[in-house]
C-alpha cells in the first residue's frame, strides 16, 4: 500500500484541470430511476453520493479502451465523497494519466503502458483503489452461465452493497466491456443489476436524459454474455481506515 509521499497526483496544471473537469460532472445519475420490477423481493443499492464518469468526460478522448479507467474514477469519486476526511476537488479521483503511472511504479505494468491506450479490468482496478485511496478491494470470479450469475454474482453483490455501500466494477472475457455497478434488484421474473454504463461519449446530458437513453439502467442479469466469465471488483469501504 503507498503511503501519502509515494502518492503521484500530478503537477498544478494537472491538478487544476481535474478541479474544473470535476464541477462539469453529474452527481447520483440514478436518482429517480423506477424499479425494474412492480414488487421486488430484494433490492440494494448504492449508498451516497459518487460522480458519472464516462468516455471524454475530462476532454480526453478515450474512446475504445478507457471504460475501465472510468469505472475505476466513478468508484474514486465515492470513497472519496463518503469516506474521505478531508474533501479536496483535485483527489477527488485519479487522471487516466495518473492511474497509468501509478500501475507502472507499484511494478504492475512495464514504463511502455504509461501513454498508451491499453485496457485496465477489475485487478488492475483494485491496485489503483489501493494506491491511490487506500481501500482494499474483494475481486470474485463468477463462471460463465446463468445459474452462477443469478446465484452467486447477484447474493454477492447484494451483500456488498448492504454492508459497503460502494459502486462495483463488473468485467468478462467474451463480454470485456467495463461496467459500473450501483444496485441489484431481485424479483419472481429473474434479477436486474443497475448498471452505469461508461461508454457514453458526447455533450454533458441531464440525468433524465442519460436514463432515458440507456446509459444508466437496470438490465436483466439474464442479457449479459451467458458463456463468458465476470470479475466484480468490490471496494471493501466498510473496513477500517478508509
Amino acid at each position: 500500500m503507498a503511503s501519502e509521499g509515494t502518492i503521484d497526483w500530478g503537477d498544478c496544471e494537472e491538478k487544476e484541470k481535474v478541479c474544473q473537469q470535476m464541477e462539469a460532472l453529474l452527481k447520483n445519475v440514478h436518482a429517480g430511476l423506477p424499479d425494474p420490477l412492480t414488487a421486488p423481493v430484494k433490492r440494494s443499492l448504492v449508498k451516497g453520493d459518487y460522480l458519472y464518469f464516462h468516455y471524454g468526460c475530462d476532454g480526453q478522448d478515450d474512446r475504445g479502451w478507457g471504460c475501465g479507467y472510468r469505472t475505476v474514477q466513478t468508484m474514486a469519486s465515492w470513497i472519496h465523497l463518503n469516506r474521505s476526511p478531508v474533501r479536496n476537488p483535485s483527489r477527488i479521483a485519479p487522471s487516466l494519466a495518473q492511474i497509468q503511472r501509478a500501475l507502472v511504479t507499484m511494478g504492475d505494468k512495464p514504463g511502455s503502458f504509461s501513454g498508451s491506450r491499453e485496457w485496465v479490468g477489475t485487478f488492475e482496478a483494485s491496485l489503483v483503489l489501493d494506491f491511490f485511496c487506500r481501500v482494499p478491494c474483494k475481486v470474485v470470479h463468477v463462471r460463465g452461465g446463468g445459474a452462477e450469475l443469478e446465484q452467486v454474482a447477484v447474493e454477492e453483490l447484494r451483500q456488498h452493497f448492504e454492508k459497503h455501500g460502494s459502486p462495483v466494477m463488473m468485467g468478462g472475457d467474451r463480454d470485456n466491456s467495463s461496467k459500473g455497478l450501483l444496485g441489484v434488484c431481485t424479483g419472481d421474473r429473474g434479477s436486474y443489476l443497475l448498471v452505469a454504463d461508461p461508454h457514453y461519449f458526447g455533450r454533458q446530458l441531464e440525468r433524465t436524459e442519460l436514463q432515458k437513453r440507456g446509459w444508466v439502467a437496470w438490465k436483466p442479469v439474464s442479457s449479459l454474455d451467458q458463456s463468458s466469465f465476470y470479475n466484480l471488483c468490490m471496494p471493501q469501504t466498510a473496513a477500517k481506515g478508509v
